[in-house]
């Protein structure tokens, strides 16, 4: 009953979903992220992995005051089929991890591309903490100059971020790449520093993008602060999800709408009675 409740407030929520995809979709730059959700496997005894999709409209780091917003998109598999139907619509620059999946998306040229500067700094922060590797403790003091900017800039509006850029941190970046390109020749080409440098050097155009551009950020961190994880599942991800008209059985709640009652265990619990509304312990 629960389930029904749900899959009904779902349906009477569907023009707020579409006006709020509508406002996300019409932004000039977008962040887009994607993350695992369990969802029930009928018959299977157990719970399958779907993927919601996170894109955020948010310009307030470039002094833009229109307000930010948040749209999810649930799939059952990360084919990437899903970001392509999401982005449909949207014209302008997509920040994004290096997920496969979204290189149809740039393919078209109605999409820009720009990199995550956080995902470059994660590999070489993995290496230092396993490693002491020098190597990566120097890329991380030089992504962390490149950050010290960012701080100094923010809410500053689009023209003055990329005049700054330009002046700052484009001669850091360009010694950067030289001094990464540096580093390919004395390291094992096998060495997990190596696949580090090869990642950030393979996406450099991608990385360096905001920094021509004002509007854009270093890093893709807008999208992580918005799925508001809990344990795994975005908190607000309970009927988001349900804008793309998914099954009842990909609900990722441990519910489906088909009249699913609680454990016996449960039952015991509550005196063998189960009060609608409520979520009674050992729910199956």
């Amino acid at each position: 009953m629960l389930a029904d409740w749900v899959g009904g407030a779902s349906q009477l929520l569907q023009p707020l979903v579409e006006a709020l995809r509508r406002h996300v979709m019409g932004a000039a730059k977008l962040h887009a992220d994607d993350t695992p959700v369990p969802v029930l496997a009928p018959g299977l005894g157990r719970t399958k992995t779907g993927r919601l999709w996170t894109y955020v409209r948010d310009d307030r780091p470039a002094g833009d005051t229109t307000p930010p917003g948040v749209w999810f998109a649930y799939s059952p598999d990360r084919k990437g089929e899903h970001p392509q139907g999401h982005l449909h619509h949207f014209s302008g620059t997509l920040q994004a991890d290096g997920y496969a999946g979204f290189d149809q998306v740039y393919a078209t040229g109605r999409i820009g591309e720009a990199a995550c500067w956080a995902h470059v700094r994660r590999k070489f922060y993995d290496l230092h903490v396993a490693h002491k590797s020098p190597v990566a403790q120097e890329a991380l003091e030089r992504i962390a100059a490149l950050y010290a900017i960012e701080k100094e800039i923010r809410g500053h509006p689009p023209n003055e971020r990329r005049e700054i850029r330009q002046t700052r941190a484009r001669p850091l970046l360009q010694s950067f790449r030289q001094w990464l390109e540096g580093c390919l020749t004395k390291l094992s080409q096998k060495s997990d520093t190596t696949a580090a440098v090869k990642y950030a050097l393979g996406r450099w155009e991608a990385l360096t993008r905001y920094a021509e551009d004002g509007s854009l950020e270093i890093d893709n961190n807008g999208a992580y602060a918005a799925r508001g994880t809990s344990g795994g599942m975005p908190t607000s991800g309970l009927c988001r999800h349900l804008n793309r008209g998914s099954r009842s059985t990909d609900v990722p709640t441990g519910y489906n709408r088909h009249n699913q009652r609680p454990s016996r265990k449960a039952r015991r619990r509550s005196g063998g009675r189960y009060r609608p509304g409520t979520t009674p312990d050992g729910l199956e």
